[in-house]
């Protein structure tokens, strides 16, 4: 399986945390308030996609409502394929950040 990139890799967490409310506005705020990072909803759509169509994802389309000037919204869901893909990258990040000397468990416990 290709690795994730970072920036798929934070698109599939957030799509699991949000749940339900995992649209690309959504993604964008969330993206926006826990990293200060700002991203076009363009850009996090053309993400969404590309994850979508590697398998990660599924989405549907759901109904519109007055809230959203009766707009429909596509809610995204992480698929098998897409779990196995961040747990297999989480894996790998953490088998390096176990190599690197300065944060070794002999050197620093992990956590402090």
């Amino acid at each position: 399986m290709k690795r994730l990139g970072e920036f798929e890799e934070t698109a599939l967490l957030l799509v699991g945390i949000l749940g339900q409310e995992a649209y690309a506005f959504n993604l964008v705020k969330e993206l926006k308030e826990e990293m200060g990072r700002s991203i076009s909803v363009g850009a996090m759509h053309s993400t969404l996609n590309r994850l979508e169509k590697k398998g990660f994802l599924n989405s549907e389309v759901g109904g519109a409502t007055a809230k959203r000037g009766g707009r429909r919204k596509r809610v995204y869901t992480i698929t098998a394929l897409g779990q196995e893909a961040l747990i297999l990258s989480r894996d790998f990040k953490l088998s390096l950040w176990k190599r690197y000397p300065p944060l070794t468990i002999d050197n620093l416990q992990w956590g402090n």
